[in-house]
């Protein structure tokens, strides 16, 4: 999938978040590798802990629905009704991060950070997360990457 039709996904899905505290809103549109997207958006509580970003959002839709197999994702976020600044880019939590690494591959998974429809930025897991954390492997290692 095209990453710019991925994008629109996000900022459709961006519509629906509930942040009435932070005012800050994210959408996700994440590709399994079977082809659909499964959608997301943040999702905040007054006790903040409960809140739920939309990327976890999205792999938690996704992942009840029997998918465990994604290529990309795509994330957009800014304040409701403010124009983004051109030279951010609404990164993934360490939470969301951690969720991804349980599902994907952080050499070929790709992160797609966008602030407008046509400005984006592609990225692997690998370069946001270099040292996820990990059960996989030797019993004597519990993290993604040497140190």
């Amino acid at each position: 999938m095209d990453p710019k039709a991925l994008i629109k996904e996000a900022y459709a899905v961006q519509k629906q978040a509930y942040a009435p505290y932070s005012d800050f809103c994210v959408g996700a549109a994440l590709l399994a590798k079977s082809g659909r997207v499964y959608c997301g958006c943040n999702v905040e509580n007054a006790a903040y802990t409960p809140t739920n970003c939309a990327e976890r959002t999205a792999f938690f839709k996704a992942v009840s629905e029997g998918e465990r197999e994604f290529a990309a994702i795509a994330i957009v976020g800014n304040h409701r009704d403010r124009t983004p600044d051109p030279e951010q880019f609404c990164t993934p939590c360490g939470v969301c991060l951690q969720v991804m690494a349980e599902f994907c591959d952080p050499e070929q998974f790709q992160v797609i950070l966008a602030n407008r429809p046509d400005r984006y930025r592609i990225l692997k897991l690998k370069e946001l997360l270099p040292y996820g954390f990990s059960l996989s492997g030797s019993e004597d290692t519990c993290h993604g990457g040497q140190l």
